[in-house]
């Protein structure tokens, strides 16, 4: 009885991938409805990074008893999942449109680079989400301001 609800729960993930999901779709969400686009570019990406952790949580690397030196998700990324290196390097690059975002410079991120970045980061969750088995969640809306 115990293995037939295991086997409908979806695939054997360490509960630390599916926490890492879990938090990128509450990023998600906080994206998609947080009041600037600074906060809403700051929470997307985060969003991706937790995706992104949820892989390396579910392929763990071995390590070969040499210490190396601290990697970000994003250089560590390609390497567990090599389907996802395009996407690591565009984050990559976002981050520090992040960082500055974060930093108190949000005049760097206008309105259309943070729904630009909801919708990718969305993408992102998605495709991680279908890497890992993991039944994914609809689509958040994201609100496009209008021209006027």
């Amino acid at each position: 009885m115990t293995s037939r609800l295991s086997d409908l729960s979806g695939p054997r993930l360490s509960p630390a991938a599916r926490a890492h999901l879990a938090d990128a779709r509450d990023r998600l969400a906080q994206a998609a409805s947080a009041p600037t686009p600074a906060d809403r570019y700051v929470s997307a990406h985060l969003a991706a990074l937790r995706a992104a952790a949820a892989i390396l949580a579910a392929r763990p690397r071995p390590m070969d008893g040499r210490r190396r030196r601290l990697r970000s998700a994003w250089e560590l990324l390609p390497e567990a999942e090599p389907r996802l290196a395009e996407w690591a390097a565009y984050f990559a690059v976002s981050a520090d449109k992040r960082a500055a975002a974060e930093a108190g410079l949000v005049r760097t991120v206008s309105a259309r680079d943070a729904d630009e970045l909801i919708a990718d980061a969305e993408t992102f969750v998605v495709t991680v989400e279908t890497i890992l088995g993991v039944p994914g969640q609809p689509a958040l809306p994201v609100t496009v301001p209008l021209a006027g």
